[in-house]
């Protein structure tokens, strides 16, 4: 039950996210979530598309630098402690948190947290003996 994350590397100039975003709206593929990490010179777009292939193979046609990565999207309590029991969960098991990044998407009583973890298959093992939720990237694309 992992999803697709697209990760982009773009140059740190003026007009570089906007054109990313607007190759994507030109082709229809919407940013189900994102995050943007930047550094002097260049910046990481790390973001959930329903067609993970179809973006990256498209984004790499207009000479962009494209890795696909397996990621966890976890429905996590949208309350106090919510996202402090999942990562309690993670860390009891010597599970690595390397990032995190929430959806764009109201999920009810849920936020939508995408976890990258240094042994996905443990996590994600962990997590749904745990009862907790987890998204397809079907899921991904009924968003």
């Amino acid at each position: 039950m992992f999803v697709k994350q697209i990760s982009v590397f773009i140059e740190n100039t003026p007009g570089r996210l906007a054109e990313v975003t607007r190759i994507l709206a030109a082709n229809n593929i919407d940013l189900v979530s994102l995050s943007i990490a930047d550094t002097t010179n260049f910046g990481i777009l790390r973001g959930i598309v329903a067609e993970p292939e179809k973006t990256a193979a498209l984004l790499s046609e207009h000479g962009y630098t494209v890795k696909l990565t397996d990621v966890l999207a976890v429905y996590v309590p949208d309350k106090p402690g919510g996202l402090a029991q999942i990562l309690t969960m993670l860390s009891n098991e010597r599970i690595a948190l390397e990032y995190l990044y929430s959806f764009v998407r109201n999920a009810n009583d849920f936020a939508l947290i995408i976890f990258r973890v240094d042994q996905p298959q443990a996590a994600r093992t962990l997590l749904t003996q745990a009862g907790v939720k987890l998204l397809t990237q079907r899921d991904i694309a009924a968003l």
